[in-house]
């Protein structure tokens, strides 16, 4: 047992170590608008005073972070001054000297150790099969890879620049916990988590009833089914204390000083529009095609004037209101209903039918895929709210492999557009190929005794993505259309990716509400 551990401990070191270092090689890289968002964030909680923080707008990229990631960059500024004290003026917009732009790339990949720990705790986890097999070829260094070498963190944080595999480990940290039944650590863990960055209050409804359902109330299955006996208030205060504790470890100079509501404003900044500059791919980028199309329909054929219609500025990719041409313009209250009512049936039924953590698990999932689908002025990044944690049920289960490979590989391949200066093509194309291909090998590998793992409408789609990508990267650059639409590419991958994406939140719905098979009599 001993040394087994300890080659495991070996191989796991090797791996991210190796990670590690592919990460070193994108310091010089393209990096986006957000490189200069964390820099203006750690001049401005090194240079003002806390009360000014959140009322500071001379740079456009004001401080719009939970006060708890507002600390963590006033803790990296202190070391940010020992490379260059210039990145720390508030004034000092755009700078990327050479000192700046590798401390906050080192600081990315020293706090992804994080998302390393994390990362090992889930792998503890994971259900092995019976028999023995090679160590390449297990559940845990499948999970291992899948989760290390995510081809959507290594661009998203060491190319675009973000501190989302940081941000992840607190998350996959927590599920562990959950798995291991340390249910007050993963509480704990989840509650720093939603104060450092909000867009995590997408997964909250999945924590907030597992925890009062399976923790608070008390059960007992001794003769297989499970029967639910008292409620333990003890129980309660003590996950309303830590939840309580950490708000106000984060939030509480903020309230004594008034400031609640100006925080709050930054945090939720409605007036960003529907859809992000790209569109995210969900059910609204469908919705926005539908309207352009009637409206193009509806003028063609001479039903509609052109000039009595909205400008069709939702096709233009910038981040601002709009409304739709023909189909009723969406307000936030609208998506913030459409959401609850995607994820009820879920939150309900780990309610009324418990499964354990890996209920848990795949209700959190469907949170995350609910309010991606439906939210308000949702990222095209947060696909990784789902892909990442359906990756440790993937290496357990046949079914959820499936599901795994049409949302990892549609949800990544709807990212490319973030790198798009050319000498960043070879990079995406080849760690999505190289990632693309070890996941259907690995996973077909692990489950082949149990049959295939897609189907045949499953790997239709995703031949199509293929040529989706050779039309949007190679085709149309040459095409004298990237003069006339440039938005083409953008439109076109978000709408293919949203029937995938949308494909694979119902496939797990059917999963997570299967009646569960009864055991057969001898």
């Amino acid at each position: 047992m001993a040394a087994a551990a300890a080659d495991s401990g070996r191989w796991f070191a090797a791996l991210s170590l190796g990670v590690s270092l592919l990460k070193c090689l994108f310091i010089s890289a393209y990096h986006s608008t957000d490189f200069e968002v964390h820099r203006n964030w750690l001049a401005i909680t090194h240079s003002l005073p806390v009360s000014r923080w959140y009322h500071e707008n001379t740079s456009e990229w004001t401080l719009d972070y939970p006060p708890l990631f507002a600390w963590f960059e006033l803790g990296l500024s202190h070391v940010a001054r020992h490379f260059d004290r210039n990145m720390l003026l508030v004034e000092n917009l755009n700078y990327a000297g050479p000192s700046t732009v590798l401390f906050q790339r080192l600081s990315v990949v020293f706090t992804d150790l994080v998302f390393v720990f994390a990362a090992r705790e889930c792998c503890r986890c994971v259900q092995e099969q019976k028999g023995s097999r090679d160590v390449l070829t297990r559940p845990p260094f499948v999970l291992a890879v899948l989760l290390l070498g995510n081809f959507g963190l290594l661009i998203v944080d060491h190319v675009h620049f973000q501190y989302n595999g940081f941000l992840f480990g607190f998350l996959l940290l927590s599920v562990a916990k959950h798995l291991q039944s340390r249910h007050l650590q993963g509480a704990l863990l989840f509650s720093i988590l939603l104060n450092l960055k909000h867009i995590y209050l997408y997964v909250a409804p999945a924590y907030g009833v597992y925890l009062l359902r399976s923790y608070c109330f008390t059960q007992d299955n001794t003769d297989g089914s499970v029967r639910w006996r008292s409620f333990s208030p003890l129980r309660l205060v003590a996950l309303g204390s830590i939840v309580a504790s950490v708000c106000a470890l984060s939030f509480g100079p903020f309230i004594m000083m008034g400031q609640l509501p100006q925080v709050l404003s930054r945090l939720f900044p409605f007036k960003r529009g529907l859809c992000h500059a790209y569109w995210a791919p969900n059910i609204w980028a469908l919705y926005n095609v539908l309207d352009k199309a009637l409206a193009t329909l509806g003028v063609r054929l001479k039903l509609l004037e052109e000039t009595q219609l909205p400008r069709a500025s939702m096709t233009g990719g910038l981040v601002q209101e709009f409304q739709h041409s023909l189909l009723p313009s969406v307000s936030p209250a609208v998506t913030l209903v459409c959401t609850l009512l995607a994820i009820l049936p879920a939150v309900a039924s780990i309610w009324w039918r418990p499964r354990g953590a890996r209920g848990f698990l795949r209700c959190l999932l469907l949170c995350a895929l609910g309010s991606f689908m439906f939210g308000w002025h949702v990222h095209e990044k947060a696909i990784l709210l789902a892909i990442l944690p359906l990756s440790i049920l993937a290496v357990e289960s046949r079914e959820d492999a499936g599901i795994f490979l049409v949302l990892t590989t549609t949800g990544h391949y709807s990212l490319f557009p973030l790198l798009f200066t050319p000498a960043e093509l070879p990079i995406k194309v080849v760690l999505m190929l190289i990632y693309t291909v070890y996941s259907f090998t690995a996973l077909k590998n692990l489950h082949s005794s149990r049959g295939s793992v897609l189907r045949p409408l499953e790997v239709v789609y995703l031949l199509g993505l293929v040529a989706v990508a050779f039309a949007c990267e190679v085709i149309f650059p040459l095409s004298p259309w990237q003069q006339k639409l440039p938005f083409l590419p953008l439109l076109t991958t978000s709408v293919y990716c949203s029937v995938g994406v949308f494909y694979s939140f119902l496939r797990l719905y059917v999963s997570l509400l299967r009646p569960e098979e009864k055991p057969k009599q001898p």
